[in-house]
């Protein structure tokens, strides 16, 4: 006789279900306020810990995401071979450098010749890379996401607490009539 086990619970751990919540989780989160800057989302949940509200049910999430790519200047033949040289170089001396502890012979030697061959290994390979491109990207920067916007959260139970102590805090919350 077998028997199936029903189906796997989905979701947080709720009422009623066994196991604690996750860590970056609210049972029910109700919105308390949303600012333009992490800094005044920060100054609201330091003022509610100032007046011993439970801070622990509160979070801030960024909202309105956005990826910024700054650049970070021209890619031209000298620096991608530059850049694929001292990459392979240092990998180069990284591999000499394990030989050398488990091989026999000079260990200068064998370390110098790995970082040789690493370096002329980085640099064709770099400009394999960048003779793929084609000039699609002549340019080198750096992507992140940002958050336009943040979001105080509060579990639902506290809420009314929280709105009561961010009423002496100036501009805490927002204007209703604005």
């Amino acid at each position: 006789m077998s028997t199936s086990p029903g189906p796997a619970p989905r979701g947080p751990a709720g009422p009623g279900r066994a196991g604690a919540r996750a860590p970056l989780s609210l049972e029910f989160p109700q919105s308390l306020a949303t600012y333009d800057e992490y800094a005044a989302a920060q100054r609201t949940v330091d003022h509610l810990s100032d007046a011993g509200f439970p801070v622990e049910n509160c979070m801030i999430v960024g909202t309105d995401l956005r990826q910024v790519e700054r650049i970070t200047g021209r890619l031209t033949t000298p620096k991608v071979a530059a850049a694929g040289a001292l990459s392979g170089l240092w990998f180069g001396v990284f591999v000499g450098l394990v030989f050398a502890l488990v091989g026999e012979g000079s260990a200068l030697s064998l370390v110098a010749s790995t970082a040789a061959f690493g370096a002329l290994f980085g640099v064709v390979w770099s400009m394999v890379g960048y003779g793929l491109t084609r000039g699609r990207r002549d340019f080198s920067s750096v992507s992140s996401v940002v958050a336009t916007r943040y979001e105080v959260l509060v579990e639902h139970r506290h809420a009314a607490r929280a709105r009561e102590l961010l009423a002496d805090l100036p501009g805490a919350l927002p204007n209703p009539f604005a």
